[in-house]
């Protein structure tokens, strides 16, 4: 099984232009993030895939791999997907440009679901990790996931999900932590398809494996990374360096 991991970096940001290009302890936020993925050593190859040549030339100016985008993307998902679609791989896993500080556990625990799935019944995997200040679960920015018994997604909101009308009755609530790995297959599939409603209102790219019925298995963990989003994600992450 060939497994490669892929980094769509943009260079623009709503909250935070150009954060990937920030300093972080002497080098720049995508250069720390793709060598933090390199020196994993869980994949077969690394790449970084943008739309800015500055961050192409900083990745391979370095000695890392990059890819430029030929087309406008709406999500990572198409960016990584026009990447790799000519390339012999079986496995994609996309690592966050904006999180530095990879922890290993969470990208081995995805592998193996590829590994285990003889039957093929995985599209997807990707990881969520409990919450449970209010605060934090009724923040839109936030995203939730359920699942079934088997730790498949049944929904992905913005909204609380499940909606708390019996309270204390055990429920636990999931952030999605947006680490993903596909076949291959579910990604050109996702990149050939339009989008839907769900997706649409929402803005999440990942309602549209769902709306199409691609199964999306979960992973817990206790692991949240660091993702530089603000300015003030940047000071904590170079305390931490």
């Amino acid at each position: 099984m060939k497994t490669i991991a892929v980094i769509p970096a943009r260079y623009a940001s709503t909250r935070f232009p150009a954060k990937l290009m920030q300093d972080l302890g002497g080098k720049t936020v995508i250069l720390r993030t793709y060598e933090a993925a390199k020196n994993t050593n869980l994949f077969d190859d690394v790449f970084v895939v943008t739309d800015s040549d500055l961050i192409f030339k900083e990745i391979s100016s370095n000695g890392g791999k990059a890819i430029m985008s030929i087309k406008e993307h709406e999500s990572g998902s198409d960016r990584i997907a026009e990447a790799v679609q000519n390339m012999d791989v079986d496995v994609v896993i996309n690592v966050q440009g904006d999180e530095p500080f990879i922890d290993e556990n969470p990208l081995k625990a995805l592998i193996e679901v590829f590994k285990n799935d003889a039957e093929n019944k995985v599209d997807l995997a990707s990881v969520m990790c409990q919450i449970t200040d209010k605060q934090y679960i009724e923040n839109p920015n936030n995203v939730k996931v359920i699942t079934d018994q088997n730790g498949f997604a049944l929904y992905f909101s913005r909204s609380v999900i499940p909606f708390p009308r019996e309270e204390n009755i055990g429920v636990r609530y999931m952030k999605h932590i947006g680490i993903y790995a596909f076949r291959k297959q579910a990604l050109l599939d996702f990149y050939s398809l339009p989008m839907l409603s769900l997706e649409a209102s929402e803005k999440l790219e990942q309602l549209r494996y769902l709306e199409y019925g691609k199964r999306i298995k979960m992973i817990e963990t206790n692991h949240i990374g660091i993702g530089i989003d603000t300015k003030e994600d940047l000071e904590r992450a170079r305390k931490m360096i």
